[in-house]
């Protein structure tokens, strides 16, 4: 008998939730926005999330950082044109942690492939952990967002 009772109050709780879950349904939702972002049907999908270490190859002249700072922001610029890097930056912190890259990727292998073409990491300044993550698909935008709002460009 109890258990029956405990059945009824079930349904009772959980019919009103699937009925509200129905009405949860986004009312701006662009099929093909999420479509040709990759997206879930929660607006979100996977990626690889890299964070920029210091390596143990620092030792350089004002002269050589210069250049390879400029040679690894020249990376960072193609990675994004070809749509494979939605998202880097550095932590403003001077610690060991330097910054962050989000590749648009599912595969660390393929993030790693990436990661070698960086100039910084392969003179050893930098070396990256990565971590696969999900986010929001939303962020396959941002370097278009980017370019409408940086007065000025590297």
């Amino acid at each position: 008998m109890i258990n029956k009772m405990l059945l009824v109050v079930a349904i009772i709780v959980l019919l009103p939730s699937n009925l509200y879950a129905e009405e949860r349904i986004n009312p701006n939702y662009d099929a093909d926005r999420a479509a040709t972002a990759g997206a879930d049907q929660y607006g979100m999908k996977r990626y690889v999330m890299a964070f920029l270490k210091r390596g143990p190859n620092r030792d350089r002249t004002d002269e050589e950082a210069k250049a390879l700072q400029a040679a690894h922001m020249a990376n960072i610029g193609r990675l994004a044109e070809a749509g494979k890097l939605v998202l880097a930056g550095p932590f403003l912190a001077d610690g060991e942690l330097r910054g962050i890259y989000i590749f648009n990727v599912t595969s660390i292998e393929e993030a790693k492939a990436l990661t070698a073409s960086d100039p910084a990491v392969q003179a050893g300044s930098l070396i990256m952990e990565l971590k696969a993550w999900y986010g929001s698909a939303a962020l396959t935008e941002m370097n278009g967002l980017h370019k409408l709002m940086s007065k000025t460009t590297m």
